[in-house]
């Protein structure tokens, strides 16, 4: 009787002793949840000015914009004269494309009916294609001036405003080169062809007057980022509020705002393009196209905060195109924050911090995108040359 009474006590005594450990389990819990739930402010959004900004070397002219045009949906550009920059940033797509990853060089067709052609020795490319519509925005946050030569380009900001950035496609093997050129040759064969066609003669020295020799590389990149400056949509019902249109949004789809502050989605989507353009670690799961896992930028898995704009046209989502759907994405980010990683090649504790501390749930997911459709604006230039100065197929092999 004596030991049953000791055992009881003891009982009693474990029971408090671990009642105790839950409740301080409970509450750092709770202040876990409380700083979760911190929102942001309205003010970390913005609407975008009404106009892109060139850089002092490259000033527009409607001469200069006309022949960036040609030259973005001439396949001369490309080793094989099969890929235009238009074959994978199609106007409908608000110059992007309905593929989880894209296929250049040695592919026919359009969208989900594109296919590499047989034989073929060429990779997909290796991410998703990204809407170039806005891209003379990108780098605009709320604080800071904004300078057009320093803005990230590509998922892993490995290039710096438009001119750097309009060059590179056509140096990458499975994007425009193929096998037939060199990367360090590629650039000399694209400028020799143009120089042999009489309608990109006259059409370079209209565009860059003054010039004695205006066909080189410098100037086919102006003019390709001086055309890409003028894809532009600013004026969304987002936009429309954020300008003081208080009608321009509906209260389901204020409500829907206030979410996506509140559950720490604005923490890195911020700003006029809702893009803090830093590099995070999200452990996002590899598309099955390549058999190599893509590293993201250094080798770290990191990858670069895309801008939230149009997103009704520019599915599928991520780097890797593996979501195609807005609610996929933010049950990605519900589970990231539950611990969850998808990629096996990141740890736990690589992921990065801020989305670790996000506060995505199931409830949410249709408030937040109601407020996600506000910032689609269907109002740019779709226009597409009916022939180039080359005489190829314009935007490439499509048919």
């Amino acid at each position: 009787m004596t030991c049953l009474r000791v055992y009881g006590f003891q009982c009693l005594i474990l029971s408090m002793i671990l009642l105790g450990f839950c409740s301080c389990g409970n509450d750092q819990n709770t202040q876990r949840k409380k700083s979760k739930k911190v929102s942001e402010s309205i003010a970390v959004l913005g609407a975008l000015p009404e106009s892109a900004i060139d850089p002092p070397d490259n000033p527009t002219n409607a001469k200069k914009v006309e022949l960036g045009r040609f030259l973005f949906f001439d396949p001369i550009l490309s080793g094989n004269r099969d890929v235009a920059c238009a074959t994978c940033h199609q106007p409908e797509f608000n110059y992007a494309e309905f593929l989880e990853t894209s296929i250049g060089v040695n592919g026919s067709g359009r969208d989900s009916k594109r296919q590499f052609l047989t034989p073929n020795t060429i990779p997909f490319v290796k991410r998703n294609s990204q809407s170039v519509l806005n891209a003379a925005f990108n780098g605009l946050t709320n604080q800071g001036e904004y300078n057009p030569v320093l803005a990230p380009m590509f998922w892993d900001s490995r290039a710096k405003g438009l001119e750097e950035q309009s060059l590179l496609p056509i140096k990458t093997l499975e994007e425009m080169r193929g096998h037939s050129y060199l990367e360090e040759a590629v650039i000399d064969e694209i400028i020799a062809r143009i120089r042999k066609i009489p309608e990109y003669q006259v059409r370079f020295s209209e565009a860059f007057a003054g010039e004695s020799n205006p066909v080189h590389a410098k100037n086919l990149a102006k003019a390709i980022a001086a055309y890409e400056r003028t894809l532009i949509a600013t004026n969304s019902r987002f936009d429309q509020y954020m300008r003081g249109d208080s009608n321009a949004l509906s209260f389901s789809e204020k409500e829907g705002m206030n979410l996506f502050l509140r559950t720490g989605c604005a923490k890195c989507h911020n700003g006029p393009m809702l893009s803090d353009y830093k590099l995070h670690i999200l452990g996002v799961p590899d598309s099955q196209n390549r058999k190599e896992s893509d590293a993201g930028a250094n080798n770290t898995y990191a990858f670069r905060t895309p801008t939230l704009r149009n997103l009704r046209y520019t599915a599928p989502y991520m780097h890797s195109g593996k979501f195609t759907t807005l609610d996929q994405v933010l049950l990605f980010y519900e589970d990231v924050a539950g611990g969850k990683v998808e990629n096996p090649h990141v740890t736990a504790h690589q992921i990065d911090t801020l989305a670790r501390r996000m506060d995505v749930n199931f409830r949410d997911i249709s408030g937040i995108v109601e407020f996600l459709n506000t910032l689609n604006d269907d109002n740019f230039d779709k226009t597409v040359p009916t022939r180039v100065p080359s005489g190829l197929k314009v935007s490439g092999n499509l048919d």
